[in-house]
């Protein structure tokens, strides 16, 4: 897996769709765009699949679960498509995620609780990623 995260509208999509020659064939499957988060990726038969919005599906995942079991839930998506991707040697999926962890610390706490659990979500994405970059003003620099 391919974690790429920076700000919101620093650029992570151009990047990708640059970095990785992205055509209309390839699966993009955004949060954005109100795409569920996907489980099962056995019926996706292509070599790249990008999943991006991260942190719009963890925050759905805080709206009816608590911490323990939505970090749960996170990373059992994490290990399905992580086995995806091991089936064949020439499969990559690139998930990106907007940092929220910085900054001011939300007074609701529905939002602290997005805040938090999109951090612990993201190192153990960034712990089962082989690589991850980190997007600032469209510029890429490689942490991993």
């Amino acid at each position: 897996m391919h974690f790429i995260t920076g700000g919101a509208f620093n650029g992570k999509k151009a990047w990708v769709k640059k970095t990785y020659r992205v055509t209309k064939d390839d699966p993009w499957i955004s949060a954005y765009k109100n795409d569920l988060i996907p489980i099962n990726l056995n019926g996706i038969d292509r070599n790249l699949i990008i999943l991006e919005g991260a942190e719009q599906w963890i925050k759905k995942l805080t709206e009816i679960h608590n911490s323990t079991k939505s970090r749960e839930l996170w990373n059992h998506y994490l290990n399905q498509w992580s086995s995806w991707e091991k089936e064949k040697p020439e499969r990559q999926i690139v998930v990106i995620g907007t940092d929220i962890t910085k900054g001011i610390v939300p007074l609701e706490a529905e939002n602290r609780l997005w805040r938090d659990v999109t951090g612990w979500a993201f190192q153990d994405l960034a712990a089962k990623s082989d690589k991850i970059d980190v997007i600032w003003y469209g510029m890429n620099q490689s942490i991993k």
